[in-house]
């Protein structure tokens, strides 16, 4: 051991965030969540409630837009005309949408109460909804004296709210069914994704030759190890912030930093408006992979990896560049990629995107989530 006058080893390379709050190394014996039967628990409920998750903006588009279609081509066997055609059809589209935009927000806050119904019960609550929210544009319309207020005409509203809930209904339990395969895919490539043999090989041969040189950061090394693989393993649910992610990919990059020193630089240009969006959990991670295994390590001479975040016109841009080496490399399969595209699309659906090029030697990944 030094004298107190005496120099100092060198401090951990790893980033603060990965120390406790007051700045020293990370313990294993800090609290963390990892609950195996919550987690089940939960990860069961998101299953079930898949079905009602109109909050996604894309699905609940989806809905309205079928709504109008539904107006328009309702309009046709009532009109005498064209022009009355036209007229009936705008109205009846303003009912619709004051009825969509009263029933999706609805069924989206009550969708963890439904999947403890039953399916009759479900079924019914969302025709009731349905009905509900029919009459409630219908009145707003004949308010406007757009269309007759009888009570004949308002039941017929409510009928009609009711059976187009109904076909919402099943339509969303087939959508549900036909992406439980799917999800089912890509949830075993995330957990066979989660700890790749190599990188935990390299970890490990990272700390032995420090044992001997710097015991004390060896051993830092150690415990921080631990606790990106207990955050890896740990179920998060169905999304986490993208914050987190910045910080997995950040401990992730910093042990590979550790084995190849100045041949890898790493640079973060973070928009700090862009963490609070919601992603699935271990989507950057690969990415960052993939820029180490296919930019830095084949490279006689290094390479460079930035990580980039952006927030434009309400979506976040990710992006993940690497410099390729002169010689390309083994090509990859592609599945960590295809992965990510996937659990992209069960989260936000055509609102969650993961796009790749090559442009003057070097590699980029472009996701583009809702903010």
């Amino acid at each position: 051991m030094p004298d107190a006058g005496g120099p100092t080893r060198p401090v951990s390379l790893w980033p603060d965030t990965t120390r406790d709050g007051l700045g020293g190394p990370s313990t294993l014996n800090g609290l963390s969540h990892f609950d195996p039967l919550h987690d089940e628990r939960q990860r069961a409920l998101d299953r079930l409630s898949t079905p009602f998750d109109l909050c996604r903006p894309a699905l609940g588009l989806r809905v309205l837009l079928f709504l109008q279609l539904v107006a328009a081509v309702g309009a046709l066997p009532v009109a005498e005309s064209f022009a009355d055609w036209g007229f009936r059809a705008v109205s009846l589209a303003f009912v619709a949408l004051v009825g969509g935009l009263l029933w999706v927000p609805s069924v989206c806050a009550i969708r963890h109460s439904l999947v403890r119904w039953t399916p009759r019960g479900q079924e019914g609550m969302l025709m009731l909804l349905g009905a509900a929210a029919a009459s409630i544009g219908w009145s707003f319309t004949a308010t406007l004296r757009l269309l007759p207020f009888t009570g004949f005409a308002g039941a017929a509203a409510a009928v009609g709210g009711a059976a187009l809930a109904w076909l919402l209904w099943r339509w969303l339990q087939l959508r549900s069914a036909a992406a439980q395969p799917v999800e089912a895919s890509a949830r075993l490539a995330e957990l066979q994704s989660r700890i790749r043999p190599h990188f935990l090989f390299n970890a490990l041969n990272t700390a032995l030759a420090l044992v001997r040189v710097d015991p004390e950061r060896a051993e830092n090394v150690l415990e921080d190890l631990a606790e990106l693989f207990r955050a890896a393993l740990a179920e998060t649910g169905a999304s986490v912030a993208l914050e987190d992610e910045i910080e997995l990919a950040r401990r992730y990059l910093a042990i590979e930093q550790l084995r190849f020193g100045e041949r890898m630089q790493v640079s973060w240009d973070l928009d700090l408006s862009a963490s609070r969006a919601r992603v699935p959990p271990l989507v950057l991670q690969p990415l960052v992979e993939n820029a180490v295994r296919h930019g830095v390590e084949p490279s006689t001479g290094g390479g460079r990896i930035q990580v980039r975040t952006r927030v434009r016109m309400g979506m976040v841009e990710v992006r993940v560049r690497n410099t390729l080496p002169d010689e390309p490399g083994p090509k990859g399969s592609g599945i960590a990629l295809d992965n990510v595209r996937e659990r992209l699309r069960l989260l936000h659906d055509v609102a969650g995107t993961l796009e790749t090029s090559v442009t003057d030697g070097v590699f980029q990944a472009r996701m583009m989530v809702p903010l």
